[in-house]
């Protein structure tokens, strides 16, 4: 039997991290292993417990989500480095935006149903992204682009660029494997690629930097 995924709950709301312990407590494969009530004390928790995973609210007194993702992610080269999940209230959430920018590897609403929180979890946790395609197209129309085509100047090949334009949409490894007709491992095989030629540290960051080139176009 594999080792549960072990995850460190961050929110200022008592209530919330109680409430997200109980759903996560109900599946054999996943362990809560502290919790935090602000960015500053979920980095010193991440140091002494590393988690695999850290489920942070974006929006928090002393330290918010935003520096928490850019603060546990400084420390790559000296600690084990958690996947990143934010929890929102907001579907269109500014702070979501800059978290994704700064490392997280997706986000997730306060009201998702438990099953969609502990499938984000297990995903999260095997190296996938969770993202509302809809949203993240919103909010990266709403910050405008950076004027430059950093997918053209990557070099992608024709098949690694197919897999980028199915991740901005959407599509998990299983999915992109089935529609190109490849096997799951050759899937992953191109995103590894990608994200070396993008310079990017997972498939969220490239996929903002697919819709922030111009590569895909938000509202589509």
């Amino acid at each position: 039997m594999n080792a549960p995924i072990r995850i460190l709950l961050v929110d200022d709301e008592p209530l919330i991290r109680s409430g997200l312990s109980a759903i996560l407590a109900l599946e054999d494969d996943l362990a809560v292993v502290g919790e935090a009530g602000d960015g500053a004390e979920a980095w010193t928790e991440a140091r002494r417990l590393e988690p695999d995973l850290v489920m942070m609210d974006v929006r928090m007194p002393r330290m918010d989500g935003i520096q928490a993702t850019r603060a546990l992610l400084a420390n790559a080269q000296k600690h084990n480095v958690p996947r990143i999940l934010i929890l929102t209230t907001f579907e269109s959430d500014d702070y979501v935006f800059e978290a994704l920018k700064a490392g997280a590897d997706g986000f997730l609403l306060k009201r998702a149903k438990p099953e969609e929180l502990v499938q984000a979890v297990r995903a999260v946790a095997r190296g996938e992204s969770i993202m509302y395609p809809a949203k993240l197209r919103e909010l990266v129309a709403r910050h405008g682009s950076r004027g430059r085509d950093l997918i053209a100047e990557a070099g992608l090949s024709s098949r690694e660029s197919e897999v980028l334009r199915q991740l901005a949409q959407g599509h998990n490894n299983q999915e992109i494997a089935l529609s190109m007709h490849l096997g799951v491992e050759t899937v992953k095989t191109h995103i590894s690629s990608i994200l070396a030629k993008l310079n990017v540290r997972d498939r969220t960051q490239a996929v903002i930097t697919a819709y922030e080139s111009g590569f895909v176009q938000p509202g589509r």
